[in-house]
């Protein structure tokens, strides 16, 4: 048997086994030539290996597609359900035409790069590639899974890009500052995973500050900016008054979100099962649990444990408190369980909790914590005992006197 490309090893042989990551790529695998055109979702990326001299380009199949969104968009694959493996084999058939380049420089692949992020719909994209494509994939927990790179010469937009006059007005300001600008194409709208493209290809800032951005850490930079503005606002709503208890499944990714009566804290305890991806590309030889957290004040540190997934979790749980105007204490409880063979980016986390908070028969009302914890560790599988054990928000709920028991 030969030996295929797997998660851990990539390539070199060490598991033994099929990669059923390959296998869908390589049976799905675009006929390619030097030169053909095709329809980007639009889709970019920017990688961060060698920073500031970075691999930058565009992804599109290699030919014209009906709705070649759905190739590069969480919040469809989400809409849709669709399955692992029928993402694998939309992200299968992207094409990464890429090439180096400084992240102030301003090459045509670069101009080219931008135009088509400012795009809100697919563009007919022609490619001039140096050398074909290699059968290869890049996992990652923050982006999308990638595939097929390949040096490319020459790019060319056949025809204008859709842009949404908030984005063109806001691209064009030179004075508004990334935050801001992202404040308000969000208030406008514009989907959370164009903004990250936005930020990603250097369109967004004060002119002497754009730069183009690592696509992982424009999506973790959006996710938090966007979190943190609305918590501002939602840090001095009243508090819940009522213990909410949410759920929420998506391909071997399960969440249990518990709100609590109080000021407003943040936790997120994350498992990597063994047999996850995760798990399988550190060679992990059981579940690996990451936690971080956050109190009333504004996080400082970086999440380095839960990483990205941190910044989007607290993004939709915040935008939820908005929402119904409270504050609460929140814990998200999430599971990566073996079924979850392949990374996916934290887009498919951030889109199934909104469609989990979108439905309130996601949603149970506990009579007391104790009892949520019973019904959560019914659905969890890596056992409530050890989240219990582990959470810094249940070790202390409850143990802070407020100014009213002072009086």
């Amino acid at each position: 048997m030969v030996t295929e490309l797997c998660i851990r090893c990539r390539g070199k042989g060490l598991c033994g086994k099929p990669c059923r990551i390959l296998s869908r790529f390589r049976d799905n695998a675009p006929k390619v030539k030097l030169h053909f055109s095709g329809n980007s979702p639009p889709e970019i990326f920017v990688g961060r290996t060698n920073y500031p001299n970075v691999f930058s380009g565009i992804l599109s199949p290699v030919e014209d597609i009906n709705n070649s969104t759905i190739l590069a968009s969480p919040e469809e694959w989400i809409s849709n359900n669709l399955s692992i493996e029928q993402i694998l084999e939309l992200r299968g058939s992207l094409i990464y035409g890429r090439s180096i380049s400084h992240i102030k420089s301003n090459s045509k692949i670069k101009q080219a790069t931008q135009e088509l992020a400012l795009s809100s719909k697919p563009v007919s994209t022609e490619f001039f590639l140096k050398r074909k494509p290699t059968l290869n994939f890049t996992p990652s927990k923050v982006f999308s899974i990638m595939s097929n790179p390949a040096p490319v010469e020459r790019v060319i937009l056949q025809e204008n890009p859709k842009v949404e006059k908030k984005v063109d007005y806001l691209t064009s300001d030179y004075d508004v500052k990334a935050a801001n600008a992202i404040q308000e194409l969000y208030k406008s709208n514009i989907p959370t995973s164009h903004l990250q493209k936005l930020l990603a290809s250097g369109l967004l800032g004060v002119k002497i500050q754009r730069k183009m951005t690592p696509t992982r850490w424009s999506i973790t930079a959006v996710d938090d900016i966007l979190g943190k503005q609305l918590l501002e606002k939602v840090r001095y709503y009243p508090e819940l008054n009522e213990i909410q208890l949410w759920h929420h499944y998506y391909n071997g990714n399960h969440f249990e979100v518990l709100l609590l009566p109080g000021k407003w804290s943040f936790e997120v305890i994350e498992v990597s099962m063994q047999g996850s991806s995760w798990s399988s590309e550190i060679g992990a030889s059981s579940d690996v649990f990451m936690q971080d957290y956050e109190g009333f004040s504004p996080r400082k540190k970086y999440a380095s444990n839960v990483v990205g997934a941190y910044y989007s979790d607290r993004l939709v749980v915040s935008e939820y408190l908005e929402k119904i105007k409270k504050q609460a204490t929140a814990i998200v409880l999430h599971e990566e369980r073996p079924e979850y063979y392949a990374p996916l980016g934290v887009g498919i986390i951030r889109e199934s909790l909104r469609k989990m908070f979108s439905s309130t028969e996601n949603m149970e009302r506990p009579a007391s914590i104790e009892q949520a914890l019973i019904i959560s560790g019914l659905r969890l599988k890596a056992g409530i005992q050890r989240y219990k054990k582990m959470s810094w928000i249940l070790k202390n709920y409850g143990k802070q006197k407020s100014l009213k028991e002072f009086l």
